[in-house]
């Protein structure tokens, strides 16, 4: 299946006239867990084993990746079914959180368990130093070489996994955002790429969700080339993620949990 598909348009010009244009692709994707389907979402369709691996760490539906036992995909003309085995207590787990989600449009009570879905207690992350300012320097252009499919059709978000000395350790890219890091967390996983002092780089804006995947899975330094919001920003605080949003023109600017609790001391 490919992830970039030609499609002819016509350019409104003075002299109207058609010309074939690269787009990126999309699939619709249904995941089910030990035979209960549990999700579906429009994505890129490419790593997509990444991204089941990194959906379900960042979701809490699996611990680590040892208890995600096999994933069987099945390409349709428009969609893609997966499958996914699961260890048994992770499917327990699984289940209880899906009778909770499906009370939640019941009453006010289950209103309640639906909100602690939604923020739920999560464990800090080891907050580390900041890079210094130079790292940033190019970093849009580094970013524009990583990405191949936003070179040939735009239109995808791409999530990054970079060492300091700026080596891009895995790229990621889809049109959802929060899928975008999805695969990139899986990709980590899966080949083992983890390195304490390494750097998430997201071209999305900073939103609570994309803070709450971060320390999930414990990365405690996100990028973001678009500013992040006040409530992802006091999460990352809370919890030792460092958000550091990289503008356009101007220097970045990171909103780190050192300002906040200037007494932490930072692990090297």
């Amino acid at each position: 299946m490919t992830n970039n598909v030609e499609h002819q348009a016509l350019v409104l010009d003075g002299t109207p006239k058609t010309q074939r244009f690269t787009l990126a692709e999309e699939v619709a994707l249904s995941i089910s867990y030990n035979g209960i389907n549990y999700a579906v979402m429009l994505v890129t369709p490419k790593d997509i084993e990444d991204f089941i691996v990194g959906f379900s760490l960042s979701n809490d539906i699996i611990e680590h990746p040892r208890e995600l036992y096999g994933i069987e995909l099945t390409h349709h003309n428009e969609h893609v079914n997966a499958e996914v085995d699961i260890a048994n207590r992770a499917f327990w787990k699984l289940k209880e959180n899906k009778r909770q989600l499906a009370g939640a449009s019941g009453c006010g009570l289950c209103g309640v368990e639906a909100l602690d879905n939604a923020l739920p207690q999560l464990q800090p992350v080891d907050p580390i130093p900041l890079p210094d300012a130079s790292w940033f320097e190019g970093l849009r252009n580094l970013i524009s070489e990583a990405q191949a499919l936003a070179k040939q059709s735009g239109a995808v978000h791409g999530a990054l996994y970079m060492d300091a000395k700026r080596n891009v350790l895995a790229c990621r890219e889809d049109i959802g955002r929060h899928n975008a890091f999805d695969k990139l967390i899986g990709a980590i996983a899966a080949n083992n790429l983890y390195q304490k002092d390494c750097l998430v780089v997201l071209t999305s804006r900073c939103s609570l969700e994309l803070v709450q995947k971060a320390i999930r899975a414990k990365l405690p330094l996100l990028v973001t080339l678009s500013a992040p919001t006040t409530l992802s920003v006091k999460w990352a605080n809370r919890y030792g993620v460092s958000l550091i949003h990289v503008p356009k023109y101007d220097p970045p600017r990171a909103y780190s949990p050192q300002f906040v609790h200037p007494s932490r001391t930072l692990k090297v």
